[in-house]
């Protein structure tokens, strides 16, 4: 999944350079780092409920947490 981060000019240049001398890339690196500090602290990480959004009238247009209604959506159909 891509995502954007916002993170110090200083950390980035850092994390580069350990990429480049150790033959990794920047991902690996930063995935590492962030299932380090999840294990060291062995805190069930619970999932957030995801919003619903729909018009003003209370239908809802797409159920974020139904995998299928939003790939319809991608798709081009229009769930019911």
């Amino acid at each position: 999944m891509r995502t954007t981060l916002n993170l110090p000019d200083g950390l980035v240049a850092q994390v580069k350079t350990r990429a480049a001398t150790s033959g990794r890339t920047f991902t690996s690196l930063v995935e590492e780092g962030l299932r380090l500090v999840l294990e060291q602290h062995d805190i069930p990480v619970a999932p957030e409920p995801l919003p619903a959004y729909g018009q003003p009238g209370g239908r809802i247009l797409v159920d974020l947490a139904d995998r299928d209604a939003v790939w319809a959506v991608f798709d081009g159909d229009r769930p019911g």
